[in-house]
């Protein structure tokens, strides 16, 4: 089977591109292959671009998993979500995200937990829908949502489940710059030869792990109260 990830190096920025040939639903199986993408970057010692296919970043969670997959099925794509925002968040060397469409959670998750976000002005919404849904926003996600957003957004975003367009996207917090769809990827591998040339790579990580500690605690303690076999298949029995 074909990854729906795919991984290149150039001039030690590591360019990891989702491309599911849909929306990108974050299945375990793409989970898994982001995760390996991002594991082989840091042996690399690289600066990570995140990008996606041009019609979606990412649809989020695969909705299909909670539909019809097991309680193994569900707990596993919620575990490689959770861990994969710690693994961003922590990631030692810098992550920019090129947000080329629409993010809605996972996609948003990847968001609030890379360093640069830069969005196309156009065409796109970015949010936490959620309770649009008929979900609950995962406690690890709500940790997040609180250490990245700002504090009126946060609440708004979280409690009406909204979706923004790309200025309110970055007033909210989930991007940091827009510019116009076709100069995106330029402006985002700009940006990661601007870190990968400028920033003392240690100092980066030992930095990041001391601004973000609260933020990683948090996150990690809610993955470990929340997501178990046992929560899995409540999901499963409520079908």
């Amino acid at each position: 089977m074909t990854s729906p990830v795919t991984y290149t190096l150039e001039d030690g920025v590591a360019h990891i591109a989702m491309d599911d040939g849909k929306v990108n639903a974050m299945s375990p199986t793409m989970l898994q292959a982001i995760h390996d993408a991002f594991d082989q970057a840091e042996k690399d010692k690289a600066v990570v671009l995140l990008s996606s296919n041009a019609r979606v970043f990412s649809a989020g969670f695969d909705m299909g998993v909670f539909a019809t997959g097991t309680a193994e099925d569900i707990h596993s794509m919620m575990k490689l979500g959770a861990d994969l925002t710690v693994k961003l968040l922590s990631f030692p060397f810098p992550v920019v995200a090129a947000c080329t469409g629409s993010a809605y959670p996972m996609g948003a998750f990847l968001l609030l937990s890379s360093d640069l976000r830069i969005g196309a002005n156009s065409g796109i919404q970015i949010g936490l829908n959620e309770v649009r849904i008929n979900m609950t926003l995962p406690y690890f996600a709500t940790e997040l949502a609180r250490y990245r957003l700002a504090p009126a957004y946060f609440n708004r975003t979280a409690t009406t489940g909204e979706l923004y367009d790309a200025e309110d996207a970055q007033r909210a917090g989930f991007l940091d710059r827009i510019v116009a769809p076709d100069e995106l990827m330029k402006a985002a591998k700009e940006a990661a030869l601007e870190l990968k040339e400028n920033v003392g790579m240690g100092h980066h990580a030992a930095t990041k792990l001391r601004v973000r500690a609260p933020a990683i605690d948090a996150v990690r303690a809610a993955a470990a109260s929340e997501l178990s076999l046992e929560s899995a298949q409540r999901i499963v029995d409520a079908r």
